[in-house]
């Protein structure tokens, strides 16, 4: 029921969102998306397809489409819309959250896997732009004016599929990150662009195309997260000097070594160390967490954070939160801005994970339980150093990044990246410095990603 109302709340708070259409937000695409700057890809233009076929072998391919509409059925509708339900990445976020939830995989792996898919839709899609605007092919419908549609032609050009792009892209990449099940992966796959052809707004040769480029785009991202250093076996130690973490088994030890996307090292926003364990700061730190008042509001809010959007679940909230903004300011039919959209902030959660990780491991700062074995939080500390706040850190990091790009909704999702930090406190598991340098790092990365996202040309 916590869930629930929690869920509700957020809903209520996200839903205040109007149009927003700052900083590459836009209500339809263009030709000029097909130029903005890219991430693995050298240029848009690095993988240009072929020409689309001729005109005797596009009345073929009309024909086979009339074939096909003529046999559509109510599953065929169904299908048809699932996959039109929003933008081409939407489905595709979803897909790779829920393979994510089912494993309950950790966020610094989940923040790492997001990012890669989300950065190869992007560039898959960019790269797309790039053909469709060099060939300028019309919808089967504009040709063919008797070829019946149940859905809306997108307002760009049909070669290659955007659907088919990111459908590629996004499958592979999975594909190789969870192998167990890739066939998966490629079935959703080759149904998001049947549904294309069997709501007659797309040629068989636009979807054929926009696959093999999306594999193409994701097998350079592939490369890229073999060699980001996530597999890297750790061969320090914990320190056994005084006021110091102390434990077994630190959880990602090496995840402060990972390779970022925007930051120029790991190490480039580490703030100054905490405390000293036995200072006066800490002693009135300690004082604060200690004589928290709890009560049953402040405990659901320290629980929901913990346990509903936390932990191993952070990703999945800031995502949704992107979901919900992304379909409010109406990017369905502008694949190149809401791709753009999950992928900053995917690359501000993960970059500042590594971050935040990097500065862990640095201080190997002691936990409130630690400085004071007395004392109780409200539930189990995770097993990682305290300084700074991971929650803080990332939550900061993609709220702000969220805030700029809809600035309707800046006042409710910074609102939101702040309570996460204050919830920790509230739940004993964090002292005021954590929250206050984690809030710090969020900021400076989500800086360094729109600074990026800025000059990309959007």
């Amino acid at each position: 029921m916590l869930y629930g109302n929690r869920k509700r709340w957020l809903s209520t708070i996200v839903f205040i969102a109007l149009f927003s259409f700052c900083l590459g937000v836009s209500a339809q695409s263009d030709s000029g998306d097909g130029t903005w700057q890219t991430w693995v890809l050298e240029s848009s233009d690095q993988f240009r397809l072929d020409a689309p076929p001729d005109d005797a072998a596009t009345t073929e391919e009309i024909t086979q489409l009339m074939t096909m509409v003529a046999e559509r059925d109510d599953a065929a509708l169904q299908q048809i819309a699932y996959w039109n339900a929003g933008a081409p990445s939407y489905r595709w976020n979803q897909i790779a959250i829920d393979q994510l939830l089912v494993g309950a995989t950790p966020h610094n792996i989940a923040a790492r896997d997001l990012a890669l898919m989300h950065v190869a839709i992007y560039d898959a899609t960019i790269a797309a732009w790039d053909s469709k605007y060099t060939y300028n092919r019309l919808r089967p419908s504009e040709v063919a004016s008797d070829l019946e549609t149940v859905i809306p032609n997108p307002p760009s050009p049909s070669y290659p599929s955007e659907y088919a792009v990111t459908a590629g892209a996004a499958s592979a990449v999975l594909a190789w990150l969870f192998p167990d099940s890739a066939q998966a992966f490629q079935d959703k796959a080759q149904e998001a662009v049947n549904s294309r052809l069997l709501a007659g707004v797309e040629y068989p040769s636009d979807v054929e195309a926009g696959l093999e480029l999306g594999r193409q785009v994701a097998e350079l991202i592939i490369e890229r997260g073999k060699a980001d250093g996530s597999d890297a076996a750790w061969t320090g130690s914990i320190p056994t000097e005084a006021g110091h973490w102390t434990g077994e088994n630190p959880v990602f030890p090496t995840a402060g070594t990972w390779q970022t996307w925007v930051l120029e090292s790991p190490d480039q926003f580490r703030p100054g160390p905490p405390p000293a364990y036995d200072s006066e700061q800490m002693a009135a730190e300690m004082a604060e967490v200690k004589n928290f008042e709890r009560t049953p509001v402040t405990n659901s809010i320290a629980m929901f954070w913990e346990y509903g959007a936390g932990g191993r679940r952070n990703y999945w909230f800031w995502n949704d939160i992107a979901n919900r903004l992304i379909s409010e300011a109406r990017l369905d039919d502008d694949a190149p801005a809401a791709a753009r959209a999950y992928a900053l902030t995917n690359i501000a959660s993960h970059d500042a994970t590594v971050a935040c990780w990097e500065a862990k491991y640095t201080y190997w700062a002691m936990r409130p339980f630690q400085v004071d074995p007395e004392f109780k939080p409200l539930f189990t500390t995770p097993n990682h150093p305290s300084y700074p706040s991971a929650h803080s850190c990332i939550s900061m990091a993609t709220a702000v990044v969220l805030a700029n790009i809809f600035p309707a909704n800046a006042d409710s999702v910074i609102a939101l990246a702040h309570e996460a930090g204050e919830a920790r406190i509230w739940g004993g598991i964090h002292f005021r410095t954590d929250v206050v340098a984690g809030e710090a790092i969020g900021q400076q990365v989500a800086d360094a990603v729109l600074a990026r996202g800025m000059g990309d040309g959007s």
